[in-house]
């Protein structure tokens, strides 16, 4: 399976108000690790940043005004997320600019393209009720943010591949604090770095088995309306 993990950054916070994408960094992940396959580049938007974007990026005008327009490397992007699984924090804000600038170039919907997977939905599921922004998530999984003063694409997508694995990981792929390091806290929890860890074990699955684990997942929707791996149950609306 070949997963990229991406973040945009953009010049506001709605691509409705005419705001657009001024940065996209892409990591890519072969069986859950790096390959080193990464995407970056910074877009020269053609409009001015809303208030306090520019100081949350560091961007300026003036840094972007000799990088390409996205209609410039539309067709690299698209050829490099091609069929893969995209893995974003809070993936309607990004997919809502991403498609919005392919529209803009003439090009089909990036949605056609990939599946979609939303790690602030994974995270509400798993912790409710909790903060699940990117910072809270990597002090929650013991992920290293501490050269994260401003937010960028390829940084925040690196920080998210960490964070993904922490959502996700079996044991194998934890590793907890010798006893010296450990607090009166507890054990803390840390996320290995991922490059250094062996290829996850490929599993097989027959045409009989995967029927019989469809002809299941039929009886628990059957009960239940729906079964765990249909995905985070969509959020209720809020009450008028």
């Amino acid at each position: 399976m070949r997963q990229i993990l991406l973040d945009t950054e953009t010049t506001g916070l709605d691509w409705r108000k005419g705001n657009r994408v001024v940065e996209i960094g892409c990591v890519e992940l072969i069986k859950r690790r790096p390959t080193g396959n990464n995407f970056h580049v910074y877009l020269k938007p053609d409009v001015d940043f809303e208030e306090g974007a520019a100081e949350v990026t560091g961007l300026s005008l003036e840094f972007l005004a000799d990088k390409p327009l996205f209609a410039d490397v539309v067709d690299d992007f698209l050829a490099y997320v091609d069929g893969a699984e995209l893995i974003i924090h809070n993936a309607s804000f990004d997919m809502g600019f991403l498609e919005n600038e392919l529209a803009l170039a003439g090009k089909d919907k990036l949605a056609a393209r990939v599946t979609v997977t939303d790690t602030l939905l994974m995270a509400r599921e798993k912790y409710p009720g909790q903060r699940n922004s990117l910072d809270a998530l990597c002090k929650r999984l013991g992920v290293d943010n501490s050269h994260r003063t401003l937010h960028g694409a390829l940084l925040d997508a690196q920080i998210l591949a960490d964070v993904y694995i922490g959502l996700t990981s079996g044991q194998e792929e934890i590793g907890f604090a010798d006893t010296a390091s450990q607090s009166d806290a507890g054990i803390s929890l840390l996320v290995q770095d991922l490059s250094s860890l062996p290829p996850r074990p490929s599993v097989v699955v027959s045409d009989e088995e995967s029927q019989a684990h469809e002809a299941r997942l039929g009886v628990l929707r059957k009960k239940a309306g729906r079964a765990i791996w249909d995905g985070p149950q969509p959020e209720a609306e809020p009450a008028a």
